[in-house]
Order: C-alpha cells, then sequence, then structure tokens
C-alpha cells in the first residue's frame, strides 16, 4: 500500500468518529486504531512504513507477517461485554474480586459487574471452566461485544 493512501486513511480516522479501520489489499493488510498509544499495523510480505500521523493519539509501526510456525492458536473462550458500560472486577471498591486468573467457574456464575446508567449489571459465566485472561482493567470503559475475559 503506498504511502500517500496510508497517511490518508490515518486521516480519515484521526477526522471521524470511527475508532478502528482493517482494510485488506493483495499487498497485505492495514490495521488502524484510534485512541492514546495507538499503533498502525501492517501485514504483508513487507514492512509497509507509514508518516508520522498530524493527529494526536495516532502512531505508525511497521510489523511484519509472523511465521506460521510461530502462530499459536488461542482455543480458549471469550467472554464478551453484553453492553456498553464501565467493568468492575467486584462488588464495592474494597471487595475481593469475583474472579482472579486460574479461578474455576461454572456457567451462569457471576465473574464480574458491568455500570450501564447507574445500573450494575451481574456478568455471568457462560461456559464453564479456569479463567485463564482477564482482558479489562478495574474501572475501564467497555463496549458491547468486546472480550473481557478467556475461560478455558
Amino acid at each position: 500500500m503506498d504511502l500517500r493512501k496510508l497517511k490518508t486513511l490515518i486521516d480519515l480516522v484521526s477526522d471521524s468518529n470511527v475508532s478502528e479501520l482493517e482494510i485488506t489489499e493483495a499487498e497485505g493488510k492495514v490495521r488502524i486504531v484510534k485512541g492514546g498509544g495507538a499503533v498502525v499495523h501492517s501485514y504483508g510480505t513487507a514492512p509497509v512504513y507509514a508518516p508520522p500521523a498530524a493527529g494526536p493519539g495516532l502512531a505508525a509501526a511497521p510489523v511484519s507477517a509472523p511465521a506460521p510456525a510461530a502462530v499459536e492458536v488461542d482455543t480458549s473462550h471469550a467472554v464478551k461485554s453484553p453492553m456498553v458500560g464501565t467493568f468492575y472486577r467486584s462488588s464495592s471498591p474494597g471487595a475481593k474480586p469475583f474472579v482472579e486468573i486460574g479461578s474455576v467457574v461454572k456457567e451462569g456464575e457471576t465473574i464480574c459487574i458491568i455500570e450501564a446508567m447507574k445500573i450494575l449489571n451481574e456478568i455471568e459465566a457462560d461456559k464453564t471452566g479456569t479463567i485463564t485472561r482477564i482482558l479489562c482493567d478495574n474501572g475501564q470503559a467497555v463496549e458491547y461485544g468486546q472480550p473481557l475475559f478467556h475461560i478455558e
């Protein structure tokens, strides 16, 4: 992908309400994410270098395609947010978190809370297994469909 086109895409994301853009072409794949410390990832046969973005919070960095032998297949199940809101790991600020990495959970067990419009919504595990990853920080804003936990 040529540098002018890449700069135009970065400017487009920077000047719009779009927070993430992914484009695949014959030369490779480009993913632009807007936000603090965001990075432009480019996957292809050769690294693509982009000029620094004019907008705040956007940066460009080359990334080469990983070798096929180094690719790990993630077989864990992602528990996703059913709503937009604020993620909390415990029922109150001083309380013990519902789950930790390594916790064994049963389907239907409460694993976190998402506050939306001043209502605390208990989020339950949708699968029985072990928590392998916690993907959000306490008090972090989450989007609909955003992965919160991985369960194996």
